[in-house]
């Protein structure tokens, strides 16, 4: 049986935290670590914020890490405007948060469309990316499962993101509308081509839990063969959630990854 997923560890205080306004949102973002330190920026799934990395942030610290959290655009504690998302335009936002903090170059930990937009950052900028662990991600729409919003798991986590935004969004009573303009976006991109994919020379790992209710094994699979400096890692007895339902399986993939860098 896939186990529950759990609230993640409350982030400790951050060594630096602010706003950088850019392209009509106000993006909010938490630096942890020494500014010496090889920086790993997390980018959270879509309807989450940058609090569901609690489990991850305390071992990537205890590794000698420098850690950027960044709430996408409407996301958590940042704003957005009345255009439509996507991911080219979000990529951009953490591109802005990365140069208004003074971070040339990063590695990249994304779940879902946070794992989309690392590689969509890579794609665009890889003098600026040193890698990326992408973690249940869909590169076209040929990766998506239909939601089943009756999956006690998908209820759990859409009711756990409505709270966590009343909490921390400026517009809290807006989750809803906030939900459908994000599920526009996930019902109409990313379209990356795989010619596109075989020119990005970043090294990847493209994770996945073994029972995704989300995103398909075969394109999983399509991404490792098809990303020229790509891996296919499968976690074993979670699903779309193991940073909550495993998350020390998750971080022994996380570390191992990031490790094979030094």
């Amino acid at each position: 049986m896939v186990p529950e997923p759990r609230s993640p560890a409350p982030l400790p205080p951050a060594d630096r935290e602010g706003h950088v306004a850019h392209d009509g949102a106000r993006l909010y973002y938490r630096v942890y670590g020494a500014t010496s330190a090889a920086v790993v920026t997390l980018l959270h799934g879509g309807l989450g914020n940058g609090e569901d990395w609690g489990n991850q942030v305390p071992p990537l610290l205890a590794a000698g890490y420098r850690v950027i959290l960044v709430d996408s655009r409407g996301h958590g504690r940042s704003t957005r405007d009345e255009r439509r998302f996507g991911y080219e335009r979000m990529a951009a936002d953490i591109l802005a948060v990365l140069d208004e903090i003074d971070v040339a170059t990063t590695a990249i930990v994304g779940w879902s469309d946070g794992a989309i937009l690392g590689v969509t950052l890579a794609m665009r900028h890889p003098e600026r990316v040193t890698r990326v662990f992408a973690f249940g991600v869909n590169l076209d729409l040929t990766g998506n499962k239909p939601v089943d919003f009756d999956d006690p798991i998908i209820a759990a986590t859409f009711a756990r993101n409505a709270e966590a935004y009343a909490r921390l969004s400026a517009t809290p009573d807006d989750f809803r509308p906030f939900a459908g303009a994000v599920a526009q976006m996930m019902n109409t991109e990313p379209s990356y081509r795989a010619d596109e994919l075989r020119r990005l020379r970043v090294p990847i790992a493209i994770v996945a839990g073994e029972h995704d209710e989300l995103i398909t094994r075969e394109h999983s699979e399509y991404l490792a063969r098809t990303l020229p400096e790509a891996t296919l890692t499968v976690l074993a007895g979670v699903s779309h959630f193991a940073p909550l339902q495993d998350p020390a399986a998750f971080d022994r993939a996380l570390l191992a990854f990031l490790g094979d860098a030094v």
